[in-house]
């Protein structure tokens, strides 16, 4: 019973995964489509979980760090490019005068 569980929610994370594909490469704005690769970060951790459940390891464990961190860099350079329009500030504020 467990394993069909397991197999059903990994079938709604890759729907949900794709519906999201679709959001970042059709999205009205940019911030929705900052949104939508941030939840295909999410959902990936989600999936990455279920194999490792399913394949009953804990090799995948490092995998989903990984995930998690790149994620929440990739929201954060993303963000800063909407706000600045650029990702890092060299601090050169010789254009203000």
């Amino acid at each position: 019973m467990l394993d069909v569980a397991l197999y059903i929610s990994l079938l709604i994370l890759s729907l949900a995964t794709l519906t999201c594909l679709f959001r970042v490469i059709k999205g009205p704005s940019m911030p929705d489509r900052v949104v939508a690769l941030d939840t295909i970060g999410i959902n990936l951790i989600g999936i990455v979980t279920i194999l490792s459940i399913i394949y009953r390891t804990q090799a995948y464990l490092e995998l989903i760090l990984l995930i998690g961190i790149l994620a929440f860099l990739s929201t954060v350079a993303f963000s800063k490019f909407i706000q600045r329009g650029v990702v890092v500030d060299h601090g050169d504020s010789t254009d203000d005068r």
